[in-house]
């Protein structure tokens, strides 16, 4: 299966001097949420499938076990850009994001809620943090968010963590569907969904208004979009690379993690693509 990359185009009202006049923080706003309505992963045929109850408990263990991939790096790209900022209440502020994973002691944070949800659906924790099983295209996808975050400006990675806005609606649409039809994972496994409905709508405010604050140029906003366009496609391809692995073996056969990766390496080489076209 090939990747879904979309290709995104923003508008090039030109003045006379052939550079775009800046938009108004309202409007810059409107073409950010434009991109999460258009490009969000929530729209991904495989999570349509998860909300409508069409996955085999094998499909849904290997996303379980792929996006542990991406959830574990969360706090260490949020690291990266928090080292970016010269303002000590930025990074205080910031610093809360990496809490919210890793925890304030062992046995809490975000990470630990997924290590849970896999406990819940039959995974071990030792398969989780196995990356050998992890599907390559969902690791080079995962690679491409968090060097992004590491080569960009602040302002760039700061606008790519802009899908954050679009997480609380989709938790919510992802926690209905798993009571409603899959009763055999517990209902304690969904803890981190329900975390994330406050803290995605709590952080996406946040990144917003930075991001409102600082693209004040027609080429920053262009950035800005961009970058959310890019991340957009990151967690498109990582659904294409978990969605691809069961395609050789009816959807079922392989380990939590694995399965044929023929198609994720096809994922893999869209995201390398996108990677050059924004890094």
């Amino acid at each position: 299966m090939t990747a879904t990359v979309k290709t995104f185009h923003t508008d090039t009202d030109t003045g006379a001097g052939g550079v775009g006049a800046p938009w108004t923080p309202d409007e810059l706003t409107e073409r950010l949420r434009a991109v999460s309505a258009e490009r969000y992963h929530d729209r991904h045929p495989f999570n349509v499938r998860m909300h409508q109850g069409a996955l085999t408990p094998a499909e849904l263990r290997r996303w379980i076990a792929n996006r542990f991939h991406y959830q574990r790096h969360i706090p260490v790209k949020d690291a990266l850009i928090l080292a970016k900022f010269d303002d000590p209440a930025l990074r205080r502020g910031w610093s809360r994001r990496i809490r919210d994973h890793d925890g304030e002691r062992p046995g809490e944070g975000g990470i630990e809620r997924w290590l849970r949800l896999g406990e819940a659906a039959g995974i071990a924790r030792e398969e989780l943090w196995d990356t050998s099983r992890v599907l390559p295209g969902v690791r080079l996808a995962v690679d491409g968010y968090v060097n992004f975050c590491r080569l960009r400006p602040a302002l760039d990675a700061v606008a790519a963590s802009l899908t954050e806005l679009s997480a609380p609606d989709l938790m919510r649409t992802r926690i209905a569907a798993f009571e409603r039809h899959y009763p055999w994972i517990d209902a304690e496994g969904l803890a981190y969904f329900r975390g994330r409905v406050g803290q995605g709508g709590r952080d996406g405010q946040e990144a917003l208004g930075l991001v409102r604050a600082w693209a004040r140029t027609r080429e920053q906003q262009e950035r800005a979009v961009a970058a959310l366009a890019f991340k957009c496609d990151v967690l498109w391809s990582l659904l294409d690379a978990v969605d691809g692995a069961g395609r050789g073996d009816g959807a079922g056969g392989g380990d939590a993690a694995g399965g044929g990766d023929g198609a994720s390496r096809e994922a893999s080489g869209a995201v390398a693509g996108e990677r050059g076209g924004h890094a």
